[in-house]
């Protein structure tokens, strides 16, 4: 997006509240025509309720979502423009996948004498088209899922925002996915990934975004994120042969590690004491009683610049914690 064109998306000091409860509050983002954006952040930190704002589905109850310059809560024609993806598969189980993609582009508004040629396009876009006569339900969790996607299409979306997109699908599933979306980023369509996987977004994402307790407290190009980190120290991962005790777990924790995954493997971004090389690390640890079996020594990733913007916003709320994610 160039600096003087206005961006497809604009979100400007969003808020919403659930009983009283704030989910969102003062968020401020914008996303240009044919951008990746992926959007990461803890269990119940917004993501889904800024993606059914910007969807249209809800509307904030502070500040402005404009799509285009209109009001997706307001304007039928923008949330057309707006495809959207749920976690769950909000499908038609009985129905084949091409008499899914026909239900679904008579709801976006799709004319009669489109139809065949929308649910073609979308056949083709999700490589689709030799199951194209198969009822849902007896598809794999994967193909599933790419016909949630190409249900969101019909209409030609702008913009598609995806809710955690490979939740559950195997390895196969997740590379016909990405490849989805990869074809849908060359056709300059702007997309909006929810996920927790961090390697799914570096892989796909130019900006990303991260959410805690409703606010946004990173937003970045994904590059220049990495190329910031990776200025500083290297990251040190323990690899243990068993879960770490009380006493193991208090040395890594002053050593400067944190727990990554279930616990056999812990990272630190930087070292408590004077830096060593990772033998002498290696050794220390081990005299200290720590049941570690090794030492790697790497450039971090998007899981550190996530872990770091956590860690600095538990800080700035004062309660000292700092949020857990699952590694997919």
């Amino acid at each position: 997006m160039s600096a003087r064109s206005e961006p497809l998306l604009r979100v400007a000091g969003a808020a919403l509240a659930y009983r009283g409860t704030p989910v969102l509050e003062g968020v401020d983002l914008t996303l240009g025509a044919g951008e990746t954006l992926a959007l990461l952040g803890p269990n119940g930190a917004g993501k889904t309720s800024l993606m059914r704002l910007i969807a249209g589905r809800l509307a904030p109850q502070v500040g402005t979502v404009r799509f285009a310059g209109d009001d997706p809560h307001r304007s039928p024609a923008a949330r057309r423009a707006i495809g959207w993806v749920p976690q769950e598969i909000a499908l038609y189980p009985r129905l084949s996948v091409a008499e899914n993609l026909s239900v679904f582009a008579q709801l976006a508004g799709v004319a009669r004498r489109e139809r065949a040629e929308a649910v073609a396009r979308g056949l083709s876009l999700c490589a689709l088209a030799e199951v194209a006569k198969r009822p849902v339900g007896l598809l794999s969790g994967g193909y599933q899922r790419r016909v949630n996607i190409a249900a969101s299409l019909m209409a030609r979306p702008r913009l598609v925002l995806l809710d955690e997109p490979t939740q559950g699908v195997d390895l196969h599933a997740r590379a016909a996915i990405h490849a989805v979306l990869g074809r849908l980023r060359e056709a300059g369509t702007a997309l909006m990934v929810a996920t927790h996987d961090f390697a799914e977004a570096e892989r796909l994402a130019d900006r990303v975004v991260i959410l805690a307790r409703g606010r946004i407290v990173t937003d970045g190009r994904l590059a220049e994120l990495l190329a910031r980190l990776r200025a500083d120290a290297p990251e040190h991962e323990a690899a243990l042969v068993a879960p770490a005790d009380a006493a193991a777990e208090a040395v890594l924790r002053r050593t400067g590690f944190l727990p990554v995954d279930t616990g056999s493997t812990w990272r630190a971004r930087r070292l408590s004491d004077t830096p060593r090389d990772g033998a002498d690390l290696l050794a220390a640890l081990r005299d200290a009683g720590v049941p570690i079996a090794e030492i790697r020594i790497r450039a971090p990733g998007l899981e550190a610049v996530y872990r770091d913007a956590l860690a600095q916003s538990s800080a700035q709320a004062g309660d000292g914690s700092v949020a857990r994610e699952r590694i997919a």
